[in-house]
């Protein structure tokens, strides 16, 4: 069995922008890679808002050297940025956006879900890029709910929705540039499942809903998340009751880590040249 080196409840929310109430579950942004190849992860919601006259969210701000995925559970988000891209990201769908060498972009609740209100609940990950590819041509994937593959468990245990890598021989849609595994997982109350991602991947276990007894041994409560050992083999998740999960593996990117806000590079020198090249319009515009 893997071993649990940490676990974290959900601390204190804040919120980004006037939209979006968020509790970081995950974060490495200090250097340690204790995470890597992911860097943050914050849950947002799930909080009930009431109808308004203008989106809620934040407006125009910079990326650079990483990709930011984010996932809908319930409601609905408007992105647009200065590639060119955007568009509504609706409940069970996926963006996934590449910064790499820049980009400007803003994300707001969608002018539908704003006139009518409603329930918002989403997670947005960083993902780290390596050195060779901070520098590459900003991207954005729009994944559809009905783009992404579900694979049913045994014995009626749930289902794994597979976002990115593969799942029981079923591959993701998300294109990646690190080898990541991200499944979206529900549980039902009384099932137990073992997982056995590959060896040498650093394993994320985030309970957002529910309760799960993590090896037999820990009990996780949402929103909490354990941190796995990259060796060890598998792990085994019981459902004390109906639980929503998120399990992340990715192969660590064994280089340093400096980061500026939202600049990731390897380097203080690589983070001062972001900031020129944000403040000098090279991120385009929008």
């Amino acid at each position: 069995m893997r071993k649990i080196l940490s676990t974290k409840s959900a601390p204190r929310g804040h919120w980004v922008g006037d939209g979006f109430p968020v509790r970081s579950l995950l974060s490495d942004m200090e250097g340690l890679n204790e995470f890597s190849p992911f860097l943050l992860l914050d849950y947002a919601g799930p909080e009930k808002f009431g109808p308004a006259k203008r989106p809620r969210g934040v407006d125009v701000h910079p990326h650079k050297g990483f990709e930011t995925v984010t996932i809908v559970y319930q409601g609905e988000v408007e992105h647009g940025d200065s590639t060119g891209q955007g568009g509504v990201i609706r409940e069970g769908d996926v963006q996934w956006m590449t910064a790499a060498d820049g980009i400007l972009h803003k994300e707001f609740h969608s002018h539908d879900f704003t006139k009518k209100g409603g329930t918002l609940e989403m997670v947005q990950l960083w993902v780290n890029l390596p050195a060779k590819h901070k520098s590459a041509k900003p991207g954005y994937q729009s994944i559809g709910s009905g783009d992404i593959p579900v694979v049913d468990l045994p014995d009626g245990a749930g289902r794994v929705r597979v976002i990115a890598g593969s799942f029981d021989g079923v591959k993701g849609p998300a294109k990646t540039f690190t080898p990541v595994e991200v499944w979206d997982l529900r549980l039902k109350s009384g099932a137990s499942l073992t997982l056995d991602p590959k060896a040498g991947f650093n394993v994320t276990v985030v309970v957002l809903e529910g309760e799960v007894v993590l090896n037999g041994e820990k009990e996780l409560k949402g929103a909490a998340r354990a941190q796995l050992s990259p060796d060890g083999g598998a792990f085994n998740l019981k459902a004390g009751s109906d639980a929503k999960i998120l399990i992340l593996a990715g192969e660590p990117i064994d280089e340093p880590v400096v980061a500026y806000g939202p600049f990731v590079m390897n380097t203080q020198t690589e983070i001062r040249q972001a900031m020129k090249d944000f403040n000098s319009g090279k991120f385009g515009r929008l």
